[in-house]
């Protein structure tokens, strides 16, 4: 098989091309920007496009497929040429189910919780030596790509509900039709897309018809819309999950099962609730609930999921990919709660596009009430490059209300100020789907430690 990617750049899309070279496949691609880690990881495989830029030269009647990135443009060269020569164009979810559409298919949904709950599926498969194929939204610890074909008769697939393509503007969790499913929860979320609630809950209806009959759905029961989506769907199994019960003792999470108290290297109540998704997905595999809780208590989270990046006697510093609001207050209400004595500094950067909307900034009351300090970081360059109207200091923290904040939108100055501080007795959260304009968050976390 012959497969070019436009676009090869992208996070999914070189782990993609990848897997593809892996399987025995001719992967060529092309990209106007690569940036690493996928530069280096391209350059390995023997699969970085030689220069940069787009050639149509490129797109030839021998390619058996065009899989086409969310980078490109609908005016692409390539894409144009392709599409003159009547070549089979994929989006990247539409060439995953053309993968595993012999396998039995388990997809992970949700606003929030999907790289989590697909991490520990896959920890738990690997702990009982189950083959499996798999596309997580995270570099994870232990597996080398994103994405795996292979031969294995089941794929577990983090489902996003983002668009799947320039011309194909369907979510791509709507491809994959499951025989397993799990939704997490729902909370608006991509407003550039989903203009209104309503429409962005619409996705996730669409999403529990896809479900293969005879299938089986897990869904968070705490979660009103959630529990109306459950309420209207038939022809598969529906398996409610709550928060387990649980313990905290001396900085440790403990959840109680039917074999006793099972202590955990991960915490925080949406972690729990996560778990449990797991827990129903491998029931449903077969997968015995002793072997479960025994795999489950060496999962240590999902890469930038409340992971650790610095620790001594006196201070802890995560790192985390929250950005929008379920998600901010989740993870700063886990921290407070796991270290009652000691004081939780959130800092968190406004990075996407519907963090920086003046519409959808009230979005954000009292998300950080839980932290003992708060601190909210934004760029109005990036503002600006994401054609946004501008937002002001002021604006940011009366939308953050409850929360108490103090908002910068100089990098320099944050880093500066959380050097200045007496971290003893602190915990130290840095929460962003960007970087804080290029500040390595590991070697910065080390530093501070020291």
């Amino acid at each position: 098989m012959k497969v070019h990617f436009i676009a090869i750049g992208g996070s999914a899309m070189h782990n993609m091309a990848i897997a593809l070279h892996k399987k025995g496949f001719e992967v060529s691609g092309s990209d106007d920007e690569i940036f690493e880690p996928s530069k280096g990881r391209l350059a390995k495989y023997g699969l970085l496009p030689q220069t940069e830029g787009w050639n149509p030269d490129l797109i030839s009647e021998d390619l058996d497929a065009i899989i086409l990135g969310m980078h490109a443009k609908v005016d692409n060269p390539e894409l144009k040429t392709a599409q003159d020569l009547g070549l089979k164009i994929y989006s990247y979810p539409e060439y995953v189910y053309e993968q595993s559409k012999n396998k039995k298919r388990i997809v992970i949904g949700g606003s929030h919780g999907k790289t989590s709950i697909t991490s520990m599926i896959l920890h738990v498969l690997q702990d009982q030596n189950i083959a499996f194929d798999y596309l997580v939204g995270a570099q994870l610890e232990g597996f080398e790509t994103m994405v795996s074909f292979s031969d294995a008769p089941i794929m577990i697939i983090e489902g996003d509900e983002y668009l799947s393509s320039p011309i194909d503007r369907r979510p791509k969790f709507l491809w994959y039709q499951p025989n397993i499913a799990v939704l997490s929860g729902i909370a608006w979320d991509h407003i550039n897309v989903f203009p209104t609630f309503e429409n962005y809950i619409e996705q996730f209806k669409k999403f529990a018809q896809t479900i293969e009959p005879g299938g089986m759905l897990s869904y968070f029961h705490g979660d009103e819309e959630l529990r109306k989506i459950a309420s209207k769907v038939e022809g598969f199994n529906l398996k409610p999950y709550t928060t387990p019960t649980h313990r905290i003792e001396n900085g440790v999470t403990s959840i109680g099962t039917e074999f006793g108290w099972k202590e955990l290297k991960i915490f925080g109540e949406h972690n729990l609730q996560n778990l449990m998704a797991a827990y129903h997905v491998c029931a449903e595999l077969g997968i015995d609930s002793r072997d479960f809780y025994h795999a489950i208590q060496s999962f240590t989270g999902a890469a930038r999921r409340l992971e650790k990046i610095a620790a001594n006697e006196k201070t802890t510093v995560f790192k985390d990919f929250a950005h929008s609001p379920s998600k901010l207050k989740a993870t700063t209400n886990a921290v407070s709660n796991q270290f009652k004595n000691h004081k939780v500094i959130a800092c968190m950067e406004l990075h996407t596009f519907s963090s920086l909307n003046k519409t959808f900034l009230k979005e954000y009351s009292g998300c950080m009430s839980a932290a003992d300090e708060a601190i909210v970081y934004f760029n109005p360059k990036t503002i600006s490059h994401k054609g946004l109207t501008p937002i002001s200091a002021q604006e940011v923290e009366e939308a953050f209300l409850p929360s108490k904040v103090k908002v910068y939108n100089d990098a320099n100055e944050v880093e500066q100020l959380l050097r200045s501080k007496n971290l003893d007795q602190s915990v130290l959260l840095l929460m962003t789907s960007g970087n804080f304009d290029g500040l390595n968050l590991n070697e910065f976390a080390q530093e501070l430690i020291h």
